[in-house]
């Protein structure tokens, strides 16, 4: 394929899984993994340099869990390196 094309693939890819993202619903891509939004909770954080105690507020993060097949190649991969 044209590199233009993969180009705008995988624009389109991005997408979607903004738009999923937003909506709170979570993408699933067969043999590749899911990408799932979730809320973090407020939480307190300390400064290791100041000892300064601050307040994190809440924030949505974007997840991504690989597929089975993806950990299996992945630990072939690594095993056969060594």
């Amino acid at each position: 394929m044209p590199k233009n094309e993969i180009n705008e693939m995988l624009s389109h890819l991005v997408e979607i899984i903004k738009d999923s993202a937003l909506k709170m619903d979570s993408i699933a891509i067969q043999g590749f993994g899911t990408f799932e939004p979730r809320k973090k909770l407020e939480r307190i954080s300390v400064n290791p340099a100041t000892g300064k105690r601050m307040l994190v507020p809440p924030k949505m993060v974007l997840t991504f869990k690989p597929s089975t097949q993806i950990k299996n190649n992945l630990k072939e991969n690594l095993s056969d390196g060594e």
